[in-house]
């Protein structure tokens, strides 16, 4: 996959917009899923290029047929309705600290007259006549389809039925610019992403594109028609200049660096959206981004789902720094794929990565200064710990967050924490006093200051609670160099992220009442038999000692590996760096009695994902390799799975 570069060595400027949603139902999480990504590029790349030069819009969509039926079914005007919607999406933004340029309403009278404005400039290109359209409709997608989109006489993404629709109407000459979108896709391959999302369009626009109808009669609720008070704007060519309208003062920040969207507005903003920009000889925007859809717990979100999708339950329930880490470290966004929102694993991520790799990180170092009263002195730059810093990959850590992937970001920032905390254990500051103690919490503290500095974007709350306590000033990216911290005076110890219980549910027990005691007692009779003849093999454990809940707790994972060297401080162990899909980490194994590296590096492996960091000889080994060894170990096999399952496929 290609992908754009966003970084201040490439581009001067950084403008990120999401979709703007519609005002038809409440704001969930997959709404907020799309506004945290690029509320967290927006702030990357402001500590990047300066808050003068990033940008971030977002906003409501307010016209059409949808909004027109959902405010009469309220029993509303639709312009009281549209007010009261979009009041409840900024105001669940600011819940999640998304906070945007300008939150923008289709609405508002600056976006109108920009409308206006572009249907003349089309329509003086030559691009816009009056005709009549008869097609058929979903109002829902707020757009037309053929007979062959259909699944089942439903509209494939909302699965309902359309209705026919035939009126009067101006049309834009889409099939004019066929050729000058497969132009575009072939010569800019980063206009649409992922490569999956661009091919399909591709294809799609390859079987031939129809003029598309960009006006309506049927109903009122919309932009007028310049020179043509019957007809009202179609909601596409509507909301799609929300983003040139909201550009910024003389639409300095245009054009855009990303567009993201869902993939069900794929096909308005690759197709519809460079061809109205086309013809009204505007920029075009360097890359529409395609993500996938999120289900929660399991489910499809609905309005069935009620209040425990909403922003606002999420935010008080888990706080907005930990949703916002989930979401960024949990769904590999620059994939593209669909995910699942899942309050367990949200839990154990807070609790495994936030509270007890972080949190206990930094209550450490700052505890030890509270209670020592040694506040760490400024130290000559000699004194700084240069092994420890060259840990931390800042290079790749911009390079990730540049290209869309937020969770590889954070599995380099996790693996710095890691060495952080080896860091401690190795030096045991809780045992000096005097200058070792003193360089051991510089440096400890100086690295706190640099892992705030790059968590920023994803946990603002807490990562400006610990530049309170040691007197950070991080603002912009220069500032991620060791050997900069100025201490504060005084430090006390602060708990950021609680750990938080997974909520059991009662579970009830089915039985009858008539066969429950004989049940019981054969239960009873079965049990001291396994016991008095325990299933039992050589070199292993009773199957009776081993619970489900104790093997539940393994996380088996196909894994990739990408490298393979010697370890420079062992005889027996080889290092190798492998591929997740979700994570890349480093493993130490002793394998080298057994396989040369050139025989490891590209196969698949199995790999025990989830273990606590380990340092073996200097290195830290973040996992273990599943093999299969005879009793004298004469015979160690690495269990290569088969070609086909992909890397990151869980084991069960």
């Amino acid at each position: 996959m290609k992908k754009l570069i966003t970084n201040s060595s490439k581009s001067k400027k950084f403008y990120v917009t999401t979709a703007i949603d519609y005002v038809n139902a409440e704001p969930h999480v997959g709404h907020m899923y799309q506004k945290v990504i690029a509320d967290v590029l927006y702030r990357w790349n402001k500590l990047i290029l300066g808050e003068k030069n990033s940008y971030f819009l977002t906003g409501t969509d307010e016209h059409g047929k949808k909004i027109y039926e959902s405010a009469k079914k309220a029993g509303k005007n639709p312009k009281e309705f549209a007010d009261e919607m979009s009041k409840k999406f900024k105001e669940a933004w600011n819940l999640m600290d998304i906070h945007a340029n300008r939150f923008i309403r289709t609405t508002d009278e600056d976006h109108k007259k920009i409308v206006q404005e572009m249907i003349k400039k089309c329509k003086e290109n030559g691009d816009i006549y009056l005709g009549e359209y008869e097609g058929l409709y979903c109002t829902d997608c707020e757009a037309y389809y053929t007979e062959k989109d259909l699944v089942k006489g439903n509209c494939p993404i909302h699965k309902k039925p359309v209705e026919k629709i035939k009126e009067k109407s101006y049309f834009f000459r889409l099939s004019k610019y066929q050729k000058f979108l497969l132009e575009l896709y072939k010569k800019h391959p980063e206009f649409i992403l992922p490569e999956e999302r661009r091919n399909e369009i591709i294809n799609r626009v390859k079987e031939g594109l129809k003029d598309l109808s960009i006006s309506r009669t049927s109903f009122d609720w919309g932009i007028p028609f310049p020179g043509d008070k019957e007809h009202i704007v179609y909601v596409w060519f509507d909301a799609l200049f929300n983003y040139y309208t909201g550009s910024g003062k003389n639409h300095e920040h245009w054009p855009a660096i990303v567009h993201l969207l869902g993939k069900d507005n794929a096909w308005f903003h690759a197709v519809y959206w460079p061809a109205f920009l086309k013809s009204a000889g505007l920029k075009l925007p360097k890359t529409i981004f395609v993500h996938g859809f999120l289900t929660f717990n399991g489910q499809k979100i609905s309005k069935s789902l009620g209040n425990v999708i909403s922003p606002k339950y999420l935010s008080e329930k888990y706080s907005s720094d930990v949703v916002r880490y989930f979401i960024c470290r949990n769904f590999p966004f620059a994939e593209g794929n669909d995910g699942d929102f899942s309050e367990n694993v949200l839990i154990e991520r807070n609790n495994s990565e936030l509270a007890d790799k972080f949190g206990n990180l930094v209550a450490r170092v700052a505890g030890l200064i509270e209670k020592k009263k040694n506040t760490p002195g400024k130290i000559k730059k000699d004194v700084i710990d240069q092994k420890l810093f060259s840990k931390l990959n800042l290079k790749k850590i911009n390079e990730y967050y540049n290209n869309y992937e937020i969770d590889k970001a954070l599995n380099e920032i996790f693996a710095f924490i890691d060495e952080c905390n080896l860091y401690l254990q190795k030096n045991e500051p809780w045992r000096l006093e005097g200058k070792k103690l003193n360089k051991v919490l510089y440096n400890s503290s100086d690295a706190i200051r640099i892992i705030s500095l790059l968590l920023s974007p994803i946990i603002p709350r807490n990562t400006e609670k610990i530049n309170q306590i040691f007197g950070f000033e991080n603002k912009s990216i220069k500032k991620a160099k060791p050997g900069l911290y100025l201490p504060k005076k005084e430090i006390k110890k602060e708990i950021l992220f609680n750990k938080i219980e997974i909520e059991k549910k009662n579970i009830p027990k089915i039985q009858t009442q008539n066969n429950n005691q004989k049940n019981t007692q054969k239960m009873k009779t079965e049990n001291k038999e396994k016991k008095k003849t325990p299933e039992k093999f050589e070199g292993i454990a009773p199957l009776s000692e081993i619970g489900y809940k104790d093997f539940a707790k393994i996380d088996l994972r196909i894994a990739k590996i990408l490298n393979v060297k010697e370890h420079p401080n062992a005889d027996k162990l080889l290092v190798l760096d492998i591929d997740l899909g979700f994570e890349k980490k480093t493993l130490v194994a002793g394998l080298k009695q057994y396989y040369k590296p050139e025989e490891l590096i590209g196969k698949k492996i199995v790999v025990l994902a989830n273990l606590e960091p380990k340092e073996l000889r200097g290195i830290l080994s973040r996992g273990m390799i599943l093999v299969a060894t005879t009793p004298d170990k004469s015979i160690v096999s690495v269990l290569f799975p088969e070609k086909d399952i992909p890397v990151g496929s869980k084991l069960s």
